[in-house]
């Protein structure tokens, strides 16, 4: 994607009003625009059907903005663009900590923030690497972080939205044990650091997506009270076995 090629750009804002007009400012300028009205269909719409860049209110009905953008950045590195009407320093200082790339404050101009995504897309386009947003396939397994792909033998994997973040949470630390409250704090938030059985469960419900059991792993090893490992190379074909 250069600087000037359309991207599908997610808008996370629950006034009606605002989607409408930012979808308008979007497609003239050839982008394809999907919309939430809440953080939770936000969150759904990234892992499922991916982004470019995502433009997020922080006032949502359901969870606050800041909470969503936590939960993007624990398995997504897609630019963020935040939208508040919290106009002091310290509420951009927090933003920008967690997370973000960029803000802009209510009410806003539309030139304004078609400029700032349009940076932020450049920067996206010079920052994509395989070591940031690698690629796995070992001729069985395909797991595309770029693209947001998850394939069997060709076919498409269909993950609920924590299962991808487990999946992809583990190939990008491909070979290295990840702990289990790594794993917690970014897949539920930091307040579920203890909560092992959930972890379990998920962990559970991938490898059966994937076609493996925690007794007999191909891809996810588990470290007894320590964590979990992919045992893909990633980057690297491996033979088929």
């Amino acid at each position: 994607m250069t600087a000037t090629t359309p991207a599908r750009v997610l808008v996370i804002d629950d006034e009606p009003q605002i989607r409408r007009f930012l979808d308008i400012a979007l497609r003239a300028q050839g982008h394809e625009v999907l919309h939430a009205g809440t953080g939770g269909e936000g969150l759904e719409q990234l892992a499922t059907q991916g982004a470019d860049a995502v433009i997020l209110d922080l006032g949502l009905p359901d969870r606050e903005g800041m909470d969503v953008l936590r939960e993007i950045r624990g398995w997504s590195a897609v630019p963020v663009v935040v939208l508040t009407v919290r106009a002091g320093e310290a509420e951009k200082v927090q933003v920008l900590d967690a997370g973000a790339k960029d803000y802009v404050t209510k009410p806003f101009g539309v030139q304004e923030l078609m400029a700032r995504l349009r940076a932020l897309l450049r920067d996206r386009v010079r920052s994509d690497a395989p070591a940031d947003e690698p690629v796995f396939d070992d001729g069985h397994l395909h797991v595309d972080l770029v693209r947001r792909e998850v394939r069997i033998d060709g076919q498409p994997v269909v993950l609920s939205r924590k299962e991808y973040a487990l999946l992809s949470l583990l190939v990008r630390h491909a070979g290295r044990v990840v702990t289990q409250p790594q794993l917690l704090r970014e897949i539920w938030g930091p307040t579920h650091d203890h909560d092992t059985h959930y972890l379990r469960i998920l962990a559970g419900k991938l490898r059966g997506k994937l076609g493996e059991s925690a007794t007999a792993p191909r891809y996810i090893a588990t470290e007894p009270g320590v964590g979990l490992r992919f045992l893909g190379v990633v980057g690297e074909a491996m033979p088929r076995g």
